[in-house]
């Protein structure tokens, strides 16, 4: 799929108008659209494996093993929304803006419209990065205090795991072992393992900047309430 052609232009056009419908009808207190995002998003997985059966279909284990980040992230997404959960929001939030949206900006897909995995691709990260501004805009959610240190701890958690499931299974989870075949942000970050360091400083970054709208609500740097959940309903 040619990177920023009339497809992936229509493409992110159609989602941004999805999002705009999605979080106009959730302020208007209607429940459909937070029930149609959480069962998108918990559908996406085996969708994605449908959709690659055929001459496409790859054999290789990590098709099998919902480990990339933006696997993760539309099971918290699908359960974030549902639930309200304080951590799943708030690691929703971070991954869907700050990952999620950049595959969508620079997709590492092959494969161009109107193949089944195209729409699928575009269904799955659309959905996170929807789900990711839903929160705040239409469910009034906000983090916690404490919020950036707390999303560093499980961003690296999620860092050593994948990296150590790459080491075991010849796998690319994260993209932490090699860069995509197709062009993205990481071609500007110098050669492996450089661009690792690059990633985490990169993430930190974003990261604050994501929570600095709640800055004046929130602490985001600690939490003097251990064990209170300042979103509870």
């Amino acid at each position: 799929m040619p990177l920023f052609g009339t497809v992936h232009g229509l493409a992110l056009i159609v989602i941004a108008l999805i999002a705009g419908i999605c979080i106009r009808e959730g302020k208007r207190g209607l429940v459909w659209p937070r029930a149609a995002l959480a069962f998108i998003c918990l559908s996406v997985f085996p969708i994605n494996q449908l959709a690659l059966v055929g001459v496409d279909f790859d054999p290789a284990i990590e098709r099998f093993i919902p480990f990339h980040l933006c696997d993760i992230a539309a099971v918290t997404a699908g359960f974030g929304i549902l639930t309200r959960n304080p951590l799943l929001c708030e690691l929703t939030y971070c991954w869907g803006l700050a990952g999620t949206m950049q595959a969508l900006i620079t997709p590492n897909l092959t494969l161009d419209f109107p193949h089944p995995f195209f729409w699928s691709f575009f269904i799955q990260h659309g959905v996170i990065v929807i789900v990711a501004l839903y929160l705040p805009l239409a469910m009034k959610w906000k983090p916690r205090d404490g919020v950036v240190l707390r999303i560093f701890f499980w961003n690296q958690i999620y860092f050593l795991t994948a990296l150590t499931m790459n080491w075991l299974l010849g796998t690319n989870f994260g993209f932490l072992a090699r860069k995509p075949k197709t062009a993205t942000l990481l071609d500007h970050l110098g050669d492996w393992p450089i661009y690792l360091l690059w990633l985490q400083l990169l993430a930190i970054i974003l990261m604050i900047f994501l929570f600095l709208p709640f800055r004046r609500s929130i602490n985001i740097w600690r939490s003097n309430r251990i064990g209170v959940n300042p979103n509870h309903e």
